[in-house]
């Protein structure tokens, strides 16, 4: 088990529902990967991000698609681009990864609770 944190810890990761907007193959990914553009909604607005998911995910399936997002991480430069923020996702043994979803539509920007 993971040492353990303290409710504040937790308190200031902002995880936010957004959708996906724009899903384009990332060419110069050293691995396969899709670059995303996903909208958190007016009062965080649309961030770009990078990720590994081409496995199970086409860029047309991906398009629409509300996904759970880390928002207040440090810009991270990813080769040629500067991803805004973390998309999550659960990582099967051999690196899948399958996206980590609301089960029901909500309003982007929601904050997980």
């Amino acid at each position: 088990m993971e040492t353990t944190i303290e409710w504040d810890d937790f308190q200031r990761i902002d995880m936010r529902v957004g959708t996906i907007v724009s899903a384009e193959t990332f060419a110069k990914a050293r691995k396969p990967a899709y670059i995303l553009q996903i909208d958190f909604g007016p009062d965080i607005g649309t961030l770009k991000s990078s990720a590994q998911i081409t496995d199970l995910y086409t860029s047309d399936s991906l398009l629409g698609k509300q996904v759970m997002g880390v928002v207040n991480f440090p810009k991270k430069q990813v080769g040629p681009i500067m991803s805004e923020c973390l998309i999550t996702g659960f990582v099967y043994d051999d690196g899948t990864v399958i996206l980590a979803v609301p089960d029901k539509p909500a309003k982007n920007g929601t904050r997980l609770a």
